[in-house]
């Protein structure tokens, strides 16, 4: 299946982030821009981007949402943020906002490497799948649990059936934001 340009996107911007103390992760700064821009210049190529996260000022246009309840993990932060889509492509972005080295560059590679599969997910260098992806939105759908099910649902479950391709990341596109010390060890 050949998956032309247009895609859509989903950014993950509401988790509880307990590490940090509860800090809203999307508004902490890394080299002067919050990691909300840095994510959403990351998929600044998407027709449409909805944002799963209490509503702040952006650079660009973007829906802003939330699941119900809130904090239901990222499979509810994905599956909310789908169906908040005014007008969704075929492929979905899906990236947490705490993944700044995350470019569109990446989001093109991921792009690439979904021809012909239901998805492709970032990688780190231990092999470990990251929360930067490009899914197939029909194939999501046909796998996606009843909204009672979705509620801190493990992510590799509901991605399980799908074919995803494995893209390794490059430089530092696999780093996060989760505790205190990775913000000190980015910043400096």
């Amino acid at each position: 299946m050949a998956i032309g340009s247009a895609f859509s996107a989903v950014v993950l911007a509401g988790g509880v982030a307990a590490r940090l103390d509860g800090a809203d992760k999307s508004s902490l700064e890394l080299r002067g821009r919050t990691l909300l821009t840095w994510a959403l210049d990351a998929v600044i190529d998407a027709t449409e981007v909805v944002v799963v996260g209490d509503p702040v000022p952006t650079h660009r246009p973007v829906t802003f949402t939330r699941e119900d309840p809130r904090h239901g993990g990222p499979v509810a932060a994905l599956l909310t943020g789908r169906d908040a889509l005014l007008e969704p492509r075929a492929r979905l972005a899906v990236l947490a906002c705490d993944m700044p080295f995350v470019t569109a560059q990446t989001f093109q590679r991921l792009r690439d490497a979904a021809e012909d599969h239901d998805g492709a997910v970032l990688t780190g260098p231990d092999g470990r799948r990251q929360l930067a992806l490009v899914l197939d939105v029909a194939r999501l759908d046909a796998v996606r649990p009843s909204v009672e099910e979705q509620h801190n649902l493990a992510l590799h479950r509901l991605l399980a059936p799908l074919d995803l391709v494995e893209v390794p990341a490059q430089e530092q596109e696999h780093r996060d934001v989760d505790t205190w010390a990775d913000v000190r060890d980015l910043t400096t």
